[in-house]
């Protein structure tokens, strides 16, 4: 079976790369802009990993964490973020937060680290 990422940015070039990326790595990939969207996902699908943006419109990305750690879904989650450092404290008590990227990140970096967390 496919695992299942859910990659959530309101760029709309950074999602598609992504979704390139990793798609044709095999793995199944579904795409959020918001974090309301993302949690709406979330329920939808049954996703082994998220790729989220910490600057999004309506609700960030450690509140989706936050929301969904408090829902007891723990999903692995990497953190993208043009601010990388001055957040890093905000995911020290988050379990499912695994990595914090800075933007812009190395395209094959994010390939090779997402197939380490997925491996079986």
């Amino acid at each position: 079976m496919k695992r299942k990422i859910l990659i959530v940015d309101d760029e709309i070039g950074i999602r598609l790369l992504l979704e390139d990326l990793l798609g044709s790595e095999g793995f199944q990939v579904h795409t959020a802009q918001n974090g309301k969207e993302a949690l709406e996902m979330v329920n939808k699908h049954k996703i082994d990993l998220m790729i989220i943006d910490y600057k999004l419109p309506i609700m960030d990305g450690i509140e989706v964490v936050k929301q969904l750690e408090k829902e007891n879904k723990d999903i692995n989650t990497i953190i993208m973020s043009g601010l990388a450092e001055s957040f890093k404290d905000l995911t020290y008590e988050l379990t499912s937060v695994k990595k914090v990227l800075s933007k812009p990140f190395d395209v094959l970096e994010v390939r090779d680290y997402v197939k380490q967390l997925l491996a079986d």
